[in-house]
């Protein structure tokens, strides 16, 4: 009854039916490695929440380079752990994040580099600030940044991904990502390979700055994919057995078309007295 099921045609459907529904079962196995993946970032963001602050050199190697470098990027259990560390902040080179939104509003973050004892340098993304009056492009008007030592507790933020262009434009660099290894080129000292977001500092930050809130990844949608996938897996299986069965009964003569009902051969329905 299967036997043409062994004939090229239906070998040929077969071979594609199976490779169809094993590249979906490899897409639903990336979409669970990204879920894997995205939990435990949003672990280790919420760990961070409640860790105790660790010195900035137990979690991001120290720069080893020469000035205008940055240097290794921190491992990945590293990254959203709290840090401290002490240092001066370079008002000369202040970094401007354009096009940053926090509450649905459009600003910058401002990003100083805290210079350390031994002449490295960490980046501080010391919080959002809204745009001058003139646009979402006009430059903020900063407080007066702390003289001397400053201690500051924050996360380690991994690089942001992208090249963006970085500007100078009066006397501030501009740019619209924190790419740590592109900012570290405009730097006249060798620069940490991750930066910091700021949680507190002393002396105080001025209120001026919003903190620039961690949101965590959307795991739950990568889950969602891995369970699509997977669904249309078994259905492309479940649509191959399922026409060959109809082929299979069809050519048995089982699903054969139904004969034409003879009415002529019907009694006629008794007339009304």
């Amino acid at each position: 009854m299967y036997r043409f099921l062994l004939t090229p045609r239906w070998l040929g459907i077969l071979a594609l039916t199976l490779v169809a529904a094993a590249v979906m079962v490899l897409l639903g196995n990336w979409q669970l490695d990204r879920y894997r993946g995205r939990t435990a970032i949003n672990e280790r963001i919420d760990a961070g929440s409640r860790m105790t602050p660790v010195p900035l050199r137990d979690a991001v190697p120290a720069p080893t380079g020469g000035d205008g470098t940055a240097g290794p990027a921190p491992a990945d259990e590293a990254t959203w752990s709290r840090v401290t560390v002490t240092g001066r902040y370079d008002t000369a080179n202040i970094v401007l994040v354009r096009g940053r939104t926090v509450d649905n509003r459009v600003g910058f973050e401002i990003v100083t580099p805290l210079v350390l004892a031994d002449g490295t340098a960490v980046l501080v993304d010391q919080g959002w600030v809204p745009p001058a009056p003139g646009g979402a492009l006009a430059q903020p008007q900063l407080p007066p940044v702390p003289p001397g030592e400053v201690t500051v507790v924050g996360r380690v933020h991994p690089t942001e991904s992208g090249a963006g262009a970085v500007d100078r434009r009066d006397g501030r660099l501009e740019t619209r990502r924190i790419t740590v290894p592109r900012l570290a080129r405009e730097l006249p000292y060798p620069v940490y390979g991750a930066y910091v977001l700021l949680d507190e500092q002393t002396p105080a930050a001025d209120p001026v700055f919003q903190a620039v809130p961690i949101g965590h990844t959307n795991n739950w949608q990568n889950f969602g994919y891995v369970v699509q996938w997977w669904i249309f897996a078994v259905m492309t299986l479940f649509g191959y057995g399922w026409v060959a069965r109809r082929e299979a009964r069809r050519a048995a003569g089982l699903d054969g078309p139904a004969k034409p009902l003879d009415r002529a051969a019907e009694p006629s329905p008794s007339a009304p007295a």
